[in-house]
């Protein structure tokens, strides 16, 4: 979620001045692209994974602050809501055992944490949705501590001008509202970053959008919310209209929804930033001391605090991230569209298959892109996240196929080949990438597997059986055998 940020109102004059600083901070970082002031050397990859915790029932713990405080571990983070933190792996490169590095990090970190916050009485579960959350969780007493969740969550509803409404439809359908954006906090995330320089920007960009559908198809794992089946990656449609901004009129004018995909194949980095400055009023109005003209002009390396800010709060499913580390400023595409878990093994699994397939699609001599329309990438993500492994998308040269073929035929050869390139070893290669072909070959993702399980238990009450699957789940998930070997 980004920076915190005090408490605070905001008046129309905050607005303005923000808007014209904003502006300025794009006109700096279009010098900045030009005069090449980028970190391009030797990229770093990273790793995000957003967890939940539950108690000894299965239900929700809303006690991440009694959490983070018994871990005390700054690689861990309070999230939006009090049932969920935040883990963040220190930036690797896979050419110098980079995916170990981080599936023992995690590892390790993970099982420590989870020791010291069974303490308080909090479990720790990654899955994208935690499926035992009732409408009596989804109030605002359940946000985060930080100032900068209830200011979001406000600045949301007053451009909304009323509630949030979640209406989805799956074999089940769920229609609600809410007075706050706790629904958002039901949406846990893994997310991979890649650093590229300026030049490769666009094409890992793009390939990103591309290959997202596959992605969901074969690491789906969020198939219940508020005790009813929906989609098996229901966190996409969840996080869409949990933080839409736009009344019904202000949709049917064609206004663009913070949580997008997009609606181009881009040509620039700057082409992402440009669109959030041109199409969405800040969210967050809140303006720094620094000039970035003169900082750049006097040798320094801006942090453009606005135009980053204004960036966190424009949800796309892969997006661009502006950072500096070491005082050198570097590009990184931020892929955010995955659930957490089911387990480590699971996890990293996914990441070889994304690191390793961005990096054969965004360097190929014939950009996928230029052979597939934006709306059928579009297209075949919501397919993905609706039918998980058993979704039909569109691929040129094949026409419509099962994501699962398509995976096992033509994409995991070519995430070899990524990986390859990237410099992983042969045995982490295969090992995790085995991982996906078995979910591929027996058609079980996390989500496949709870419903499965909720199915053997059709004759409890719904909230009882999703307790109980979930305890299943957790108990499958310290295994860290993968998912597709659970019974």
């Amino acid at each position: 979620m980004g920076e915190e940020v005090e408490a605070q109102e905001f008046s129309r004059a905050d607005r303005t001045r923000h808007r014209e600083k904003v502006r300025r901070c794009l006109d700096v970082f279009a010098r900045m692209l030009r005069e090449e002031r980028f970190d391009t050397d030797d990229p770093m990859t990273g790793l995000e994974v957003e967890l939940n915790l539950i108690d000894e029932r299965g239900d929700p713990a809303l006690k991440n602050a009694e959490v983070l405080e018994a871990i005390a571990d700054p690689a861990f983070q309070t999230e939006l809501g009090q049932f969920n933190i935040e883990i963040n792996g220190a930036p690797a490169k896979l050419r110098e055992g980079g995916l170990t590095t981080f599936e023992e990090s995690l590892r390790r970190s993970l099982n420590d944490a989870e020791t010291k916050s069974a303490a308080v009485g909090a479990h720790m579960v990654m899955i994208g949705i935690l499926p035992t959350l009732a409408e009596g969780h989804m109030s605002l007493g359940s946000l985060s501590a930080n100032p900068r969740y209830r200011l979001l969550s406000e600045q949301i509803l007053n451009a909304r001008g009323e509630d949030i409404t979640i209406s989805i439809s799956g074999p089940e359908r769920l229609e609600t509202t809410a007075d706050s954006i706790v629904p958002e906090a039901a949406c846990t995330s893994t997310q991979f970053h890649v650093q590229t320089s300026p030049d490769q920007f666009a094409a890992y960009w793009n390939a990103s959008q591309a290959i997202a559908a596959v992605q969901l198809a074969v690491g789906s794992n969020s198939p219940y919310l508020l005790g009813k089946q929906l989609w098996r990656e229901t966190r996409i449609p969840l996080f869409e209209q949990a933080t839409d901004t736009r009344s019904e009129e202000l949709k049917a004018q064609g206004v663009r929804p913070r949580v997008w995909f997009g609606e181009r194949w881009v040509t620039s980095v700057f082409d992402l930033f440009e669109e959030n400055v041109r199409y969405f009023p800040a969210l967050l109005p809140v303006t720094e001391e620094e000039e970035p003209l003169e900082v750049l002009e006097s040798g320094g390396t801006p942090t453009l605090a606005e135009l980053r800010l204004h960036n966190g709060t424009v949800y796309r499913w892969n997006r661009p991230v502006y950072d500096i580390a070491a005082g050198v400023p570097h590009l990184r595409v931020e892929n955010r569209l995955l659930a957490a878990g089911p387990t480590v093994a699971d996890t990293m699994a996914n990441a070889a298959f994304y690191f390793g397939l961005v990096r054969t699609v965004a360097e190929s001599e014939r950009p996928l892109w230029s052979q597939m329309s934006f709306s059928a990438a579009e297209e075949n993500f919501q397919v993905a996240a609706q039918q998980g492994v058993d979704a039909q998308i569109y691929w040129p040269g094949v026409g419509q196929v099962r994501a699962t073929e398509l995976i096992l035929r033509r994409l995991l050869p070519m995430a070899h080949a990524g990986l390859d390139e990237w410099g992983v070893e042969p045995e982490v290669r295969d090992r995790l990438l085995g991982i996906v072909e078995q979910r591929c070959l027996t058609g079980t993702t996390g989500a496949d597997w709870f419903v499965r399980r909720m199915e053997q238990r059709s004759d409890m009450e719904r909230f009882d059986a999703l307790r109980a699957t979930l305890l299943d789940y957790r108990e499958a998930m310290h295994s860290n055998e993968p998912v597709h070997t659970w019974s």
